[in-house]
Formats: C-alpha cells, sequence, structure tokens
C-alpha cells in the first residue's frame, strides 16, 4: 500500500470503489443508464473526498502521473456529455448549451490553475527570511485559501452540483435542470477567476522585484553585522543536519545569521530566535554583502557549498558528522575547508589515517554541545530507580535481524520494560524492514496484554515476582507524580525532560549507578491510577496547546512572502512558551503509563534524548546512536553481525570496545542483563568512560564551551588574515597623483 501511497486499509477500499465507479460511469454512459451514472458519480465523489483526507500521498502520486483531480473531472465531464447524447433528455439545443457550459467550466478550470500558478511565481521572492526586518518592503497579503487551494475539492463541489441536477433531469424528465446545474458550477468557476484578477494585478505591480529585496537585505546585513554564518543546502529530509546547530549557534555571544538555499527548508526549520535567509539563487547570494561575517560552518558536504566557499574573507568550517561509525565517509572534498571540526580524537584519526589531504593542524576537537543536556550515570542526578529496568532498542537498520532481540528481552527471566524506537522512522524504511517492524510491534502488544492481565492480578492477590514489581512501580510513579504535584523538584530540567550533565570530578571515576529496586511495596492503586490519568489529560492538553503554538508559528493562512513580512522579529516569550511546554509533555508522556508498560515510538516524540534519559540500558547497531549514548556512561550493547567474531567485530568499531556483545540470534542476553540487575557485574563502566573521551572529546570544559571558543579563536584568525588582504591590496603611498619625476 506504501508504494501506491496508501496509508489505511480504508483508504484502499476508497481507492478500489473510485476504480470502480470510474468504470461503472463509462459503462452507463456507453449503454445510457442515467440512474446508474448519478449513482456511480455521487458514489465517486465521497471516494474522493475520503481519498483526499486518508491518503493525500496517493492524490499526489495520480497527480504525477496525469491521472489527477482535474484529469478525472475532464474524463467523468465527457462521459456526461456522451450520456446526455444517448439519453437524448436534452433535445439538440439543450445538449449543445451543455456542451457549451461544460468547456466554459472546463476552460475556468483552466485559467484558474493558470492564473494560480502566476501568481505564486510572482510572489515567490529573491530572498526570503525570518526574524529579519524586511517591512519596508511592503509586502501584500496574498489571495484567501479559498481561492487558490483545494482544488480537488472545488472540482468535486462543480461535479456534485452537475450530479444533482441530472438526477433531477432524470427523475422529471426536465432537461432545464442538469442545465441550471452546468451553468451554477460554470458560473462559479468564472466568479472564481474574476476573484483572482486583482491579486494577480497587485502581485505584479506592488511586489518589490530582486534587486529592491537584496538592497534591503544588505541594509539589514549592514547594520546587524553577523560575524558568524550556517550555511546549509539540501533536500527537506535532511532539514536535521542544520537544526541539531540551531542551539550552539545561538548560543555564541556575537550576532550569527542562517542561510538557507532551499524553500521548503524554511518550513523544516525547527523554531529559532536567529535570523534566518533562504537564498536560492547563486547570482542573488553573491550579491549579498557578507563582508563582516569571519566564520562560515556547513553541516553537510554538498554541491552548493562552493557558491559560499568561494568568498576569501571568510574563514570556512566543515562540521564533520558524527562518530558512530569508523567506516564513515571521509570526503576528499573536506580538504577545501579552512578547519575540519569533528568530536573527540576518533575523528581526527579519522582524516589522518584516510590521507584525503585534511592537514592535522587543522582539525579541531570541539566534543559534542548538542549532547551536554543528557544525564550521566553515576553524577547523583538519575531519577527515582524504577522497579523495572527500561531497555532502550533503537535500532538504525536490519529491523528483521530486531525480531529475536525483543523476543529475548519481553521473555527474559527477570522482567524489563522495553522501549522499542527504531530510527529513522519506519515510513523510510524498505518493505522487509517495515514487515520486521510490524511484527516486533505485535510482539510488544501481546506481551503488554500479559502483563496488564498481570498487574490486575497482583492488585487482587499481591502474588509473583513480576506482580510485586508491578505494585513497586506503582508506588514509586505516585510518589513521583505527587512531589511534581506538590511544587517539588520532579526529575528533568533541561529541554528533553532531564538535568544538565555534570561533568565527573578530576580524574575521578563515576559513581556506581543505583540498583533498582525489587521488593514489593506498599500501594494505593486507585491513587495511582488517577494519577496517572491526571497524567494523560495533562499531556493531551498539552498536545492541544503544542499544536496551536506551532499553528501560529506556521500560519497555514501565510505564503512565504507573507511570513517574510510578518516574523521581523523573534519573539523570545512564544519561543520560551514552546521550549516549556515540550519539556512539561515529556514529564507528562512518561508519568501518564505504568512503568512496566513496554512502549513503541515510531514519531518524533518523545524524543531520542528524551528516551536516553529513561533507559538504564540500551540496543543498538554502531551508529550516531549509541555515539551519542555513551554521552550517559550508560551500559550499552551492541548487536553483531552474522559471521563477524566478537574480536573482530570489536576491531572494526571502537565504540565497540566498551559494549557488551550481541550475538545473531540474540546470543548473550542473560549476560547483558545482569549488570542490570546487579551494577557490581557492570566490568566495562570504565571502558566506557575511555570510549566516551575518544569518541566525543573529555567531559570537561563542556563540549558548548569548546565550541565557542572555536568559532572566537577563528573568528579572530579571520580578521586577521582580512586585515593582511587589505594590507597587501592597499595602493601605494601617493598613488593617483602627479609627479614630477614621473
Amino acid at each position: 500500500m506504501n508504494r501506491l501511497g496508501i496509508e489505511s486499509p480504508r483508504g484502499l477500499v476508497a481507492f478500489a470503489a473510485l476504480t470502480g465507479c470510474l468504470v461503472a460511469m463509462a459503462v452507463a454512459a456507453l449503454t445510457g443508464a442515467g440512474e446508474v451514472f448519478a449513482a456511480a458519480g455521487l458514489a465517486g465523489c465521497g471516494c474522493e473526498l475520503l481519498l483526499h483526507r486518508t491518503a493525500p500521498g496517493l492524490m499526489t502520486r495520480l497527480g504525477r502521473l496525469h491521472m489527477g483531480a482535474t484529469s478525472r473531472f475532464e474524463f467523468r465531464c465527457v462521459l456526461l456529455l456522451l450520456l446526455l447524447g444517448r439519453l437524448h433528455v436534452t433535445g439538440p439545443i439543450g445538449l449543445a448549451a451543455a456542451m457549451t457550459l461544460v468547456l466554459c467550466l472546463l476552460a475556468g478550470q483552466a485559467l484558474h490553475a493558470a492564473l494560480t500558478t502566476l501568481i505564486r511565481r510572482r510572489r515567490a521572492l529573491a530572498v526570503a527570511a525570518r526574524n529579519i526586518d524586511l517591512r519596508r518592503l511592503n509586502i501584500s497579503d496574498r489571495p484567501p485559501r479559498r481561492l487558490t487551494e483545494w482544488p480537488g475539492q472545488r472540482i468535486l463541489v462543480y461535479e456534485l452540483s452537475a450530479l444533482l441536477g441530472l438526477t433531477a433531469s432524470l427523475t422529471t424528465g426536465d432537461a432545464r435542470w442538469v442545465v441550471a446545474a452546468l451553468t451554477l458550477a460554470a458560473g462559479s468557476s468564472l466568479v472564481t477567476v474574476m476573484a483572482l484578477v486583482p491579486y494577480l494585478i497587485r502581485a505584479a505591480r506592488r511586489l518589490p522585484g530582486a534587486a529592491e529585496v537584496l538592497a534591503e537585505v544588505n541594509a539589514w546585513l549592514t547594520h546587524h553585522h553577523p560575524r558568524t554564518v550556517l550555511y546549509f543546502s539540501g533536500p527537506r529530509e535532511r532539514a536535521d543536519q542544520v537544526t541539531r546547530w540551531l542551539g550552539p549557534v545561538a548560543a555564541l555571544h556575537t550576532p550569527s545569521l542562517v542561510i538557507l538555499r532551499e524553500r521548503e527548508l524554511l518550513d523544516a526549520l525547527e523554531p529559532t530566535p536567529l535570523p534566518v535567509l533562504c537564498v536560492p539563487s547563486a547570482a542573488h547570494l553573491s550579491q549579498l554583502d557578507l563582508s563582516g561575517v569571519r566564520v562560515a560552518l556547513y553541516p553537510a558536504n554538498t554541491g552548493r557549498n562552493i557558491h559560499l566557499l568561494r568568498i576569501p574573507t571568510m574563514q570556512h568550517v566543515f562540521l564533520a558528522p558524527g562518530d558512530g561509525d569508523e567506516t564513515a565517509a571521509v570526503d576528499p572534498y573536506s580538504k577545501v575547508y579552512d578547519q575540519v571540526w569533528v568530536a573527540g580524537a576518533a575523528g581526527r584519526r579519522r582524516y589522518v589515517q584516510a590521507a584525503v589531504g585534511v592537514e592535522d593542524a587543522d582539525i579541531v576537537e570541539i566534543g559534542r554541545p548538542q549532547l551536554d543536556g543528557l544525564r550521566v550515570a553515576g553524577t547523583g542526578q538519575a531519577p527515582t530507580p524504577a522497579p523495572l529496568p527500561t531497555v532502550l532498542y533503537a535500532p538504525t537498520r536490519d529491523l528483521a535481524a530486531g525480531e529475536p532481540v525483543v523476543r529475548a528481552l519481553l521473555e527474559s527471566e527477570r522482567p524489563v520494560r522495553v522501549v522499542y524506537r527504531p530510527h529513522p522512522p519506519t515510513a523510510r524504511r524498505s518493505p522487509e524492514d517495515r514487515a520486521a517492524h510490524r511484527r516486533i510491534v505485535a510482539l510488544i502488544q501481546a506481551a503488554n496484554e500479559r502483563r496488564a492481565a498481570e498487574a490486575l492480578a497482583a492488585n487482587a492477590l499481591g502474588e509473583g515476582s513480576f506482580a510485586a514489581d508491578a505494585v513497586s512501580a506503582d508506588t514509586l510513579a505516585a510518589e513521583a507524580l505527587a512531589t511534581e504535584a506538590s511544587g517539588g523538584n520532579a526529575p528533568g530540567g533541561d529541554a528533553l525532560g532531564g538535568n544538565a550533565v555534570t561533568p565527573d570530578g578530576p580524574g575521578g571515576e563515576p559513581g556506581d549507578v543505583q540498583s533498582p529496586r525489587t521488593g514489593p511495596s506498599p500501594s494505593d492503586t486507585p491513587h495511582t491510577e488517577a494519577l496517572r490519568a491526571e497524567a494523560a489529560r495533562h499531556r493531551a492538553e498539552l498536545t492541544k496547546r503544542i499544536a496551536a503554538l506551532d499553528a501560529r508559528l506556521r500560519r497555514a493562512d501565510a505564503d512565504e512572502a507573507m511570513l517574510t513580512r510578518d516574523r521581523a522579529a523573534p519573539d523570545p516569550a512564544l519561543l520560551t512558551e514552546a521550549e516549556g511546554l515540550h519539556r512539561e509533555w515529556h514529564q507528562a508522556h512518561w508519568a501518564a503509563s505504568p512503568p512496566w508498560l513496554h512502549q513503541v515510538i515510531e514519531g518524533d516524540a518523545p524524543t531520542l534524548h528524551s528516551c536516553f534519559d529513561q533507559a538504564d540500558l540500551l540496543i543498538g547497531d554502531p551508529s550516531d546512536v549509541v555515539a551519542d549514548f555513551l554521552a550517559t556512561l550508560k551500559p550499552y550493547a551492541l548487536t553483531a553481525p552474522a559471521g563477524v567474531g566478537e574480536e573482530e567485530f570489536r576491531r572494526q568499531n571502537v565504540m565497540a570496545r566498551a559494549a557488551y556483545p550481541l550475538g545473531p540470534g540474540a546470543t548473550g542476553m542473560h549476560n547483558l542483563l545482569r549488570p542490570l540487575f546487579d551494577p557490581s557485574l557492570d566490568e566495562l563502566r570504565t571502558a566506557r568512560r575511555e570510549v566516551r573521551e575518544f569518541l566525543l572529546g573529555p567531559a570537561t570544559p563542556p563540549s558548548i564551551q569548546r565550541f565557542t571558543d572555536a568559532v572566537d579563536a577563528l573568528a579572530e584568525k579571520g580578521e586577521a588574515v582580512v586585515r593582511l588582504r587589505d594590507l597587501h591590496t592597499a595602493p601605494p603611498p601617493g598613488a593617483g597623483r602627479w609627479s614630477i619625476t614621473r
């Protein structure tokens, strides 16, 4: 179904029904069965409306195949005329009138599409912006959405009108009904076209041209004088590559700027206080006054980077990708940058060994500023220990190999809670991985049903080891929620619902992770259930508030030009509110579910880092996910591919040297889970600290400080280069003056 763009069985049924309706209409038109034609047409309208809501991907795909809503509408109009010709209800004059009205209706639709396209293209500014004051450009409003959008639904209204008129004519034998209905549809289409004409004239006369927009942007650049630029070009699906650096760049104490090259990235970008420019054209980018910029940061290695790399007054930096895989690509193109910034010594060694022309002196280790908000095991900041340890399974590839892993976790002798979060989302995976994902979800759902039954039995009898753990879990959840409700400090203080990192003392080893409690304790189950229900209600309320806030930040009634005009400056209160709502949502999410309930996380929330804070153990494959988890110093396991021995696996992957191995078929699961219940059995604690420092850099100073210091140092170097360049290009003394010796 996904290959067709259909996301649900209901959408598949609607698509099959729509196809059947079209076939039935064609047969009815050829045979003169007017009643069948009208009934099939009305049913087809219902299927079209259902598909627009349940399978928009299919509608888009049909449009690319030239079988979109307009083409289907034209086909049905031809069938209607054919039917009228065979029925002889209208007579020659009525048939001619119907043909004329249908042609007017189709012409109106063509004109509407042309005007909409012209207005959209004319309103596409040379440079789009966010948090930059360009209000002096006097950008006008776009046409109302009811005039320009939902063409498929508008066509359905016209078609429904014609079908109702046909039904009335067939019932009464009076052809004037169908002619009147077609007149109403054609007239409505022409009125819509006429309503768009003033907006086209306004767009042609009043919207600023490229020269005017560039002049206003350059005036803003001269006034604000940004020193650092975060530059990105890529598809919308890769927007996370630039989003992850918005926070560190916003933390710089000097003015900064974000430059994007694709318009679709503006909508995908997370809310930020940073000024943002979207400059699709290389010619327009070359006309921007970026003479004050000293440092340019590139989070991705793309061909369009060359458009900024050719500016000699900047120091260009490639922000190398994560160090999750020792075989990560090292592109020889990296040598065009002045410096390459990596997380730790592993990234430096990767470039040195690759010998692609990047000098060791040009590699700077800055750590991972994005990980500074994670909880670190053994720092005294861990939340109240749960009776059931939480195992996070976060695969990035080969979900079929993960099925035995999940099964072994669910069937382990000592119960654990499983949080399954595949990355990236399953929608971007192969059909085989999606099938394996569905099987894993079914396993977890069945395990949750069994646990729910055991929890109910525990409330009634208080028997069984898991029952005791479940009761104790409810007690701890109730205590945590009660503390938060009474105004106490709930665990979690960063944007992800977790505490900030507290680095280990100088030269000290992190302390032991607290052992989870396993003994039963008294529980007020009704009170606990009430608290969880309150947390679930609060989460639902926060979801609505976040959606409303997102609607304010990403206005559906405004196009790119209007957002450029209206988003002239960041709203600190709005950004603070958004951050607080997301933090509260994560706290409510984890509080709303019983601590013994397995969870499947398929979307973007809860975030991966929020799952890190909940997990006592991570199971994954060599990837950036595991590398990020290393910052917590919690134990983790890596799934080794079949045919690769443990020693060879550790040799190929540095992070495997501090990981518990998990062979094919989840062999070794029993030994893996033992440290969760007895921390003294955790033999790799010291190794994790060493590997973390090798991959991510030292814990002190914090990564954000190293990042800021690196930007400042490179900016000073850039200033020195510019001064030297100006000195060399300055005219000699007396140049341009007359001299008697000449």
